[in-house]
């Protein structure tokens, strides 16, 4: 039995359908980030965002290196991070489909353009503009760290939109 499929202390082994059913149980907030690469904008849906420090403000996301997204985002050196709401489910199922077309796909979203020209989607309740600080690889993933610096907070946030058991959700 290879490392990975080891049982754990009740017997249920830990492949990667067992490890993605585990963290679906960790309720996340639901982001959309975006990048300019080349001209194009680029845009993924995210629960991977996490905060990492104050000082400098730093912030990461969790990259899948097979997505076009990941080379966008190396190569771009900025990307913007747009914290979403309950009413903004559809743009978070949208950019989360496999195979959209990049030409266009945030033509039906409502958004602006932070200082370095990447996407904020309008709305939110809070963007973050980032410059790329560091890369670190993660298995299948790369750990993207960005500096913050811009944001925007909502004058009057709605409930958050949130990711649990592979399902949108709301938590106010």
């Amino acid at each position: 039995m290879s490392d990975e499929q080891q049982p754990g202390a009740n017997g249920i082994p830990v492949d990667a359908w067992t490890f993605r059913a585990a963290l679906g149980r960790l309720a996340g907030g639901v982001t959309i980030v975006s990048t300019i690469a080349d001209g194009r904008d680029h845009a993924m849906t995210a629960n991977a965002v996490t905060s990492v420090s104050l000082e400098p403000p730093l912030v990461l996301v969790c990259v899948e290196t097979a997505s076009r997204f990941h080379e966008a985002v190396l190569d771009a050196g900025v990307w913007g991070v747009s914290i979403l709401g309950k009413s903004q489910r559809p743009a978070a199922q949208w950019l989360s489909t496999p195979g959209r077309p990049l030409v266009g796909q945030l033509d039906q979203i409502p958004h602006t353009r932070g200082a370095s020209g990447v996407v904020m989607i309008t709305g939110s309740l809070a963007t973050l503009e980032c410059e790329t600080y560091a890369v670190h690889p993660a298995g299948d993933h790369s750990i993207v760290l960005g500096r913050v610096t811009a944001l925007t907070l909502a004058d009057e946030p709605e409930a958050a939109l949130v990711y649990y058991r592979s399902q949108f959700g709301s938590l106010a």
